[in-house]
């Protein structure tokens, strides 16, 4: 999403936990089916409609919603919104513009809140490593600590950047420091060292922002820190390598909003505002150009990426209009706020296609392509896919000329005029469930029973950050 500055403030908040061992989740039973979708590359526009009655469940009779738990505690103001996902273990972290929840998914049926933090600063998305979570924040504050206001842009104490936290007692997560850069940072992505001493952070922000001391034009690189991982307070930027070899062209903004690190292949894939760009990771300190892309017939904002396993193919999305807007209409074209598929041979990227979610979503809701993950199927390239209000989305581009959609979740409108917020975050496939980050309505766990992807659940895996791919 762009900056959350520009929607709006927040209030201060102190560091504060909560313990909730007796949270209930609400139950909710299988709606009836919707109608399965048309495998095509079709988008909005077609016959396909989504649901239309405010909160009304549809699904796809292959998926069903399995539990919903909703905000609660200290993460359930009016701009509390959920964000990211990361796991670990029987262990879900949930990023929240107020701070990030900690969740016990050993059931998934029936997932509680193991603690929550205060600690306010967009967007929060969060990673985890052994006992470290890594917070990104976006918005300038006072200072680096979670009292900190909202700070004055044209400062130069105000801060903006990662904090990380031990986590090694999920009830009781500790602040350990924080790391200014440049820009703030809006995503971050981890990427491991030759030794397991060594953690790198590749920073993603946009920019330049006028007025302020830090984030000056151009803004055409990325930060990275280093993270000793033994001693984690000395953690510290090291390089701020150039990405855009070419320039940042005509764009009103620059920088990256999101890089996608697939270490064992060497690769990293960065969605930039008005680019895409490959990377040689080699060496994680020293990032290397391979190629740069644009897209300007199609593409307004280079959200993210997704390698396939073999890393044959990226995918990236497009959030026109920053995940605020309704660009899942009838008439909006099916190349906007999509997702292009584009093949990747010898270093090379070359555009196949384009696919959107094909069901038409009303003016109200926000709905643009957003965070997603593969389905550990082999031999198969399979993706779930947040799309704000548009809901959830797992399509098949195994066949880069023809994807298609083979299952979908998703809730009418939520309600209460035009620019409400809402709808999934993240969808990410773990350990046999999809779960999803619901920006008003919370934690979201969906099953899929399908011949295609009933693989997956045979799957499984310790840690899970999506920007850091791991092959199965």
């Amino acid at each position: 999403m762009i900056k959350r500055k520009l929607m709006g403030g927040m209030g201060a908040a102190a560091l504060l936990l909560v313990a909730a061992c007796s949270q209930q989740p609400s139950e909710a039973p299988r709606p009836a089916a919707a109608g399965s979708s048309a495998p095509s590359t079709s988008g909005p526009g077609d016959a396909l409609k989504g649901p239309e009655k405010v909160d009304e469940v549809a699904t796809s009779p292959n998926v069903k919603l399995v539990v919903n738990v909703p905000p609660s505690g200290l993460l359930n103001g009016p701009e509390a919104w959920g964000t990211d996902l990361a796991f670990q273990g029987n262990y879900a972290f949930v990023g929240n513009y107020e701070g990030f929840t900690i969740y016990d998914i050993s059931q998934p049926t029936k997932p509680s809140v193991v603690s929550q933090v205060v600690c306010p600063g967009g967007q929060n998305d969060v990673s985890i490593s052994g006992d470290l979570l890594f917070v990104s924040v976006d918005d300038r504050r006072s200072d680096e600590t979670c009292e900190a206001d909202r700070g004055d842009p044209t400062s130069p104490k105000a801060w903006e950047g990662v904090r990380i936290f031990d986590v090694s007692d999920k009830t009781r997560p500790k602040y350990i420091t924080s790391i200014a850069t440049s820009c703030g940072s809006h995503t971050h992505s981890l990427v491991p060292g030759k030794s397991a001493d060594t953690l790198y952070v590749y920073v993603s922000s946009p920019g330049p922002e006028p007025g302020t001391t830090t984030c000056k034009p151009p803004h055409t690189d990325i930060s990275i820190i280093e993270v000793p991982t033994k001693d984690p307070a000395k953690a510290k930027v090291i390089a701020q390598p150039d990405i855009f070899p070419q320039g940042a062209g005509d764009q009103q903004v620059a920088g990256c909003h999101d890089i996608t690190a697939y270490p064992e292949k060497k690769l990293a894939a960065a969605a930039c505002f008005g680019d895409g760009v490959l990377l040689d990771i080699a060496d994680p300190a020293k990032p290397k150009v391979l190629q740069q892309i644009r897209d300007t017939e199609n593409f307004a904002v280079w959200h993210s990426a997704t390698f396939n396993n073999d890393a044959t193919k990226v995918v990236f999305t497009d959030e026109l209009g920053g995940g605020a807007t309704a660009t899942c209409t009838a008439e909006t074209p099916n190349t906007k706020g999509a997702n292009a598929i584009y093949d990747l041979k010898d270093g090379k990227l070359t555009k196949r296609t384009y696919f959107k979610m094909p069901r038409a979503q009303t003016g109200d809701e926000n709905c643009v392509a957003h965070n997603g993950s593969l389905l550990p199927i082999p031999g198969k390239d399979i993706m779930v896919q947040a799309w704000y209000q548009g809901g959830v989305s797992i399509w098949d581009f195994t066949d880069s000329d023809n994807p298609k959609e083979i299952g979908y979740f998703e809730r009418g409108p939520i309600g209460g005029g035009e620019g409400m917020l809402g709808g999934s975050w993240s969808a990410y496939y773990y350990n046999g469930y999809i779960y999803s980050s619901d920006i008003t309505k919370g934690l979201d766990v969906l099953d899929i029973s399908d011949p295609l992807t009933d693989p997956a659940k045979k799957a499984r895996i310790d840690e899970f950050n999506v920007q850091t791919q791991v092959g199965y």
